[in-house]
C-alpha cells in the first residue's frame, strides 16, 4: 500500500468513527496523541458551531467528518457531513433533481468555509457540513415556479422537519437547505435510517413516482410549512 492510500485510508476511518459509522468493537488504530477532528475549543469552552449546533470543520476531505459525496443518479457530488446528514441531504438533491428542476455541473455546493459566512445566519450550516445550495446564486424570492415550490415541500414533508428550506426564513434564500434540529436530536438518525432503507427498496426511494397534488401529501407538506414558518 502507497503512503498516498495509507494517509488517505486513516482519514476516513476517522472521520467514520466521527460519525457513528464503524460499529462498536471494530478494531481500529488509535489516534495520535493530540489528534483532533474539527475545530478546538479552549478548555472550559464549547467548540465553535454553525447556526443549528452542529460543530464546524476547518476543511473538508482531511481528517474531517465532511467528505465529498457523490449524488447517486445525478452525476454531481457535494461535501456534506458524511453518516445521517448526508442521507438526509443527498436524498433531498435527488428529488429535487429528478422532481424539481434537472441539476448539471456548478447547480450544487456544500461544505465551504465560515469565514465567508454569516455566522448568525443559516448559511453558517455549510460549514459544519449540514447544508447544501441547489443552484447557488438563485437565492432570491420567486426564482421556482409554483409547481416546483409545491413539489419543494413535498420533498421537505418527507424529511419530517429534519430538514429545512432557506425559502421559508425570513432572510430569503431558495437555493439553501440545512439540518434543522441539533446532532444529539433522534429524529435525525431515525429519518436517515428510514431513507436509507427506502433507496434499496424498488419503487421506495428518490425518483419514485409521486403524486404531489394527492389531498393527503398536500395537507401533510401544508401543515410542516405552518409549523416551520412559526419559528
Amino acid at each position: 500500500m502507497s503512503r498516498r492510500v495509507l494517509v488517505k485510508t486513516t482519514g476516513v476511518i476517522t472521520a467514520a468513527v466521527a460519525a457513528g459509522l464503524v460499529a462498536p468493537g471494530t478494531a481500529l488504530a488509535g489516534p495520535r496523541a493530540g489528534a483532533t477532528t474539527g475545530p478546538v475549543a479552549a478548555p472550559g469552552k464549547k467548540a465553535p458551531t454553525s447556526a443549528n449546533g452542529w460543530s464546524l470543520e476547518k476543511e473538508a476531505n482531511h481528517v474531517s467528518t465532511v467528505w465529498t459525496r457523490p449524488v447517486s443518479g445525478t452525476g454531481l457530488e457535494a461535501d456534506v457531513r458524511i453518516g445521517d446528514v448526508e442521507a438526509l441531504l443527498l436524498h433531498v438533491v435527488r428529488r429535487y433533481h429528478y422532481e424539481v428542476e434537472q441539476l448539471h455541473p456548478g447547480d450544487l455546493a456544500g461544505w465551504q468555509p465560515i469565514g465567508g459566512l454569516a455566522e448568525d445566519r443559516p448559511e453558517s450550516n455549510l460549514a459544519s457540513g449540514t447544508a447544501v445550495r441547489i443552484r447557488p446564486g438563485a437565492g432570491a424570492s420567486g426564482s421556482l415556479f409554483p409547481l416546483q415550490v409545491l413539489t419543494v415541500r413535498d420533498i421537505l414533508a418527507d424529511c419530517e422537519g429534519v430538514v429545512r428550506w432557506g425559502g421559508d426564513d425570513d432572510r430569503v434564500d431558495e437555493s439553501l437547505f440545512y439540518i434543522d434540529l441539533g446532532p444529539d436530536d433522534v429524529r435525525v438518525r431515525e429519518v436517515a435510517g428510514r431513507f436509507r432503507v427506502r433507496e434499496v427498496t424498488p419503487g421506495l426511494g428518490a425518483g419514485a413516482t409521486v403524486d404531489v397534488l394527492a389531498p393527503s401529501r398536500r395537507e401533510r407538506a401544508n401543515r410542516l410549512h405552518r409549523q416551520q414558518r412559526a419559528h
